[in-house]
């Protein structure tokens, strides 16, 4: 087998393994203990069965030690930036989502606590493409915005000024985040943007909050009337009602710490409850059967 072959056949490997962290594999083991799509993954390494692991939750752990070492894959940086959050500002008046919609951008993580914060992540394997427009909306709704990438690629990423970079290393076999560079906070909010990023639900509150009523209008206006009425709102206090609109969002924040640090991104992306995540990791303690 050539070099050539041998390099593809391990990508390919390492593939799998990022690709057993999806919801396609893993949702199926927590809603019906359906473990086929995993096993399908795992019949590729039947070798190492009784080896290097037996159950299904020694494999997960299996593959993301290899993925932490070979293959940065963009779940093992949220799975990283996860685990700082939670360290770093706790969980209790904290929320974590994965994935926030701002305009027509999708921010990879964000977070609320006393402020706001998003985070977008580029790892070795990604581009730049977008990156520009990216960060501007999320500058435009959000007190501070990141870019994380690995501390090799500091000088491959030219961000603007206000932009924050947090730099991901290995030390000792662990991942760390440094915050290499501070955001600037940003002040503004843009309206047209934020409307375009919440909920229907959640911009009433705005308004009902600031103006104690809601707008007579029918459901075919109510959006332009909302948006002209949260222009009157003053920023700062714009941004508080945000923020705890934010915060009244369904979130397991506060188990996520609790859980297993392979599965947290998992976990966060499905939501899972602590009583859902208790069946899941019972089950992953399952032998391997293939």
């Amino acid at each position: 087998m050539s070099a050539a072959q041998l390099a593809y056949n391990q990508i390919d490997i390492l593939r799998s393994y990022s690709n057993a962290f999806s919801r396609m594999s893993l949702l199926p083991i927590v809603e019906r203990g359906d473990f086929s799509l995993l096993n399908m993954k795992i019949a590729r390494d039947k070798d190492k069965i009784g080896k290097k692991f037996s159950t299904y939750s020694e494999y997960l752990k299996f593959a993301f030690a290899e993925l932490r070492k070979k293959y940065r894959c963009e779940y093992v940086y949220k799975n990283t930036l996860i685990n700082n959050l939670i360290s770093e500002y706790g969980t209790k008046n904290s929320i974590i989502i994965n994935e926030f919609r701002v305009g027509n951008s999708v921010a990879d993580m964000v977070l609320f606590n006393g402020t706001s914060k998003a985070f977008e992540i580029k790892t070795e394997l990604d581009s730049c493409k977008r990156l520009e427009t990216q960060l501007s909306d999320y500058s435009k709704i959000f007190s501070e915005s990141y870019i994380v990438i690995h501390e090799s690629m500091i000088n491959k990423y030219k961000v603007e000024d206000n932009i924050g970079i947090i730099t991901l290393s290995a030390e000792k076999g662990k991942l760390k985040l440094t915050e290499a560079r501070k955001a600037i906070e940003n002040k503004f909010i843009d309206v047209d943007m934020l409307m375009r990023s919440i909920h229907t639900n959640e911009y009433k509150n705005i308004v009902f909050s600031y103006f104690d009523m809601l707008p007579d209008v029918g459901n075919c206006e109510i959006y332009e009337v909302c948006k002209a009425m949260m222009r009157q709102v003053p920023q700062k206090k714009l941004h508080e009602l945000f923020l705890a609109e934010m915060k009244k969002r369904k979130s397991n924040n506060t188990d996520l710490k609790t859980y297993c640090n392979e599965l947290k991104q998992f976990c966060l992306s499905a939501n899972l409850s602590k009583a859902q995540y208790d069946i899941f990791y019972e089950r992953l303690n399952n032998s391997i059967n293939i």
